[in-house]
């Protein structure tokens, strides 16, 4: 062993010491090691930042966007109320997650598959009242488990048709990995369903201040207009869209006040008043198509060259806005500024929203162009809350996100695109179309996972450039010598699932798949199983948030820790091989 392939080991092992160890954040930890390596020579000064520009941290802050876009279109909880209304158990809406994200991994790039769906995982968990992180750890290892089953579900399937082909003189076909990945994936999604609890429910870490914020008693004021399909409906059908969140107060029908009882059929021109939160109110309003406070959207000049935006503001004493209600201040007309929701600690509000008498310390949602309230909030004494999502009362655009999404999906199923551009581009027309406005994309973007990212990638790539990946390679041949077939097909998986997470599954399908051949041969064996083995072994990054872009995606927003990944990613590694070797000694027979 060289002195550099020595470092290069140290480097590494150190550096997973602290991801274990938890102490330090894990963007830090990696930047860490990357100055490490610089310092100790193995990473040269000019190589040091090519992490920057890998088409690994460009998939996944795109994807990262892209997933944002969707979720914010409001699409995904409409389809969610209208075909799964009564998937309320926790382990059902798992199953329903890690199927979906597992039979779409095959046909598709698995970190599309679950793009698309991290929108319904955080829906079911606001449903369910759970953490996101029940959801979205075993359906980033179901989109892996489901890249196994064809050709194209996943990088190293690709590489090792391509390898087949240059060693043996035929490659693999589509669904040659179909009998071993099929049953793979059915065996490990069941694994999840039942051992998800083995990873603790985390908070997402980009969680802050600003969503700390917590009002459920918002009153606000919408109308059932011509064409609404709430009318003609029951008022409790029309709450189950809040998912337990709000509640209708009452309701002012030509004149008439109603009681809200769950029984009335809702008519047109109806006015509903709403109680509850923000998110709340908004599912309801937009998946029923209300008009909020008389759909007055601003419409003026200079509102429409800008971004429109909702806050939320506390009166302060002393503000023009005491003892004033909307109408009488005629804040649109006047101000272009629409009121839409009060909240009043301690009291709930049932008069029309226009009417209600403002005091001191109350909270109001007020909407308006984004160069133009902050004037109007010094004017009238308003105290901005920190500032967070306010979807209350925004305009929906919810084919654009599935027609962008669709378009970069299929350019690359046909190889119009490679997945980098392809997301790239989905991201940049998120932000185009106004599906995402452009102050929430870098919110969008988890800095400190690409950060992470960028990072480890030069360091990684110390075992390839220093010798070391060929050092492990001597060592697993001497091993597998003296090993049954079972133990040496067990011996390279074990292998490829260790060697990924430094190497990208590619690589390591490149530097496996030599090595794999080399043992076939010297072992009298046909080299078809061990190639699938490396193929398998490198699609199965379960033991850390590094390895694979699915495991980094949700690392994030599932708020997990760098030791959470092998709490569940071990046992089913194990399971993993326990199913595949077998299966693939029986489908692709040694000799």
């Amino acid at each position: 062993m060289t002195a550099e392939q020595s470092l290069s080991f140290l480097v590494i092992g150190t550096m997973m010491v602290f991801f274990i160890w938890d102490r330090f954040r894990y963007d830090v930890v990696a930047c860490s090691a990357l100055m490490l390596a610089v310092a100790v020579g193995i990473v040269p000064f000019d190589r040091a930042f090519d992490g920057f520009s890998d088409d690994i941290v460009i998939i996944v802050g795109s994807a990262l966007i892209v997933s944002a876009g969707v979720a914010r279109s409001g699409v995904v909880d409409a389809a969610i109320q209208r075909f799964l209304p009564d998937v309320n158990s926790v382990r059902a809406q798992l199953a329903l997650l890690v199927v979906t994200v597992t039979v779409l991994s095959s046909f598709i790039k698995n970190i599309g598959a679950l793009a698309i769906m991290i929108p319904v995982a955080f829906q079911f968990a606001r449903r369910s009242n759970v953490q996101p992180s029940v959801f979205l750890m075993p359906m980033a290892f179901g989109a892996l488990i489901g890249g196994l089953m064809t050709q194209v579900g996943t990088s190293p399937n690709v590489v090792v048709s391509r390898m087949r082909q240059e060693l043996t003189g035929e490659s693999f076909s589509m669904f040659d990995f179909t009998p071993v990945g099929a049953s793979l994936a059915l065996v490990g999604a069941i694994f999840l369903l039942f051992a998800y609890r083995l990873v603790p429910e985390r908070k997402s870490q980009q969680v802050s201040v600003q969503q700390a914020i917590e009002i459920t008693d918002y009153t606000s004021e919408a109308m059932a207009a011509p064409g609404s399909p709430a009318i003609g409906k029951s008022l409790s059908s029309l709450v189950k869209l809040g998912d337990g969140g709000a509640v209708v107060i009452a309701i002012f029908r030509r004149g008439t006040h109603l009681a809200p009882l769950p029984d009335v059929v809702i008519e047109a021109d109806d006015i509903l008043l709403l109680e509850g939160g923000p998110a709340a109110l908004d599912r309801i309003i937009s998946q029923a198509k209300l008009k909020i406070s008389g759909d007055r959207s601003p419409t003026s000049a200079e509102t429409a060259r800008t971004e429109i935006e909702a806050i939320e503001a506390v009166i302060a004493s002393g503000s023009p806005l005491v003892g004033m209600s909307a109408e009488r201040l005629a804040l649109f007309h006047n101000h272009n500024i629409n009121l839409l929701a009060v909240s009043r600690q301690g009291e709930r509000l049932k008069q029309r929203l226009g009417s209600i008498r403002l005091r001191a310390g109350d909270i109001v949602v007020l909407q308006g162009a984004r160069v133009d309230l902050p004037a109007f909030l010094q004017d009238f004494s308003c105290l901005p809350l920190a500032q967070r999502d306010i979807l209350l009362g925004t305009i929906r655009r919810a084919p654009v996100p599935l027609l962008v999404l669709a378009a970069a999906m299929g350019a690359t199923a046909v190889g119009i695109l490679p997945v980098q551009v392809a997301f790239f581009a989905a991201a940049l027309a998120m932000v185009i179309f106004r599906v995402i406005p452009l102050r929430e994309v870098y919110r969008a973007v988890d800095g400190p996972i690409l950060v992470m990212l960028a990072a480890l990638i030069p360091v990684s790539d110390t075992l390839r450039t220093t010798g070391g990946s060929d050092l492990i390679a001597g060592w697993l041949s001497g091993m597998a010598v003296n090993l049954p077939p079972a133990g040496a097909l067990a011996l390279i998986l074990v292998a490829a699932m260790a060697v990924t997470p430094f190497l990208n599954n590619a690589a390591t399908v490149l530097v496996m798949a030599p090595i794999a051949v080399s043992f076939a041969a010297a072992l009298d064996y046909r080299p078809d199983a061990f190639l699938m083995a490396v193929a398998i072994g490198a699609g199965s990054d379960f033991l850390t948030p590094i390895g694979h872009q699915c495991n980094t995606l949700v690392m994030g927003p599932g708020g997990y820790r760098f030791s959470d990944y092998p709490r569940l990613g071990l046992p089913l590694s194990i399971v993993i091989v326990i199913v595949a070797v077998p299966m693939l000694m029986w489908v692709w027979p040694l000799r």
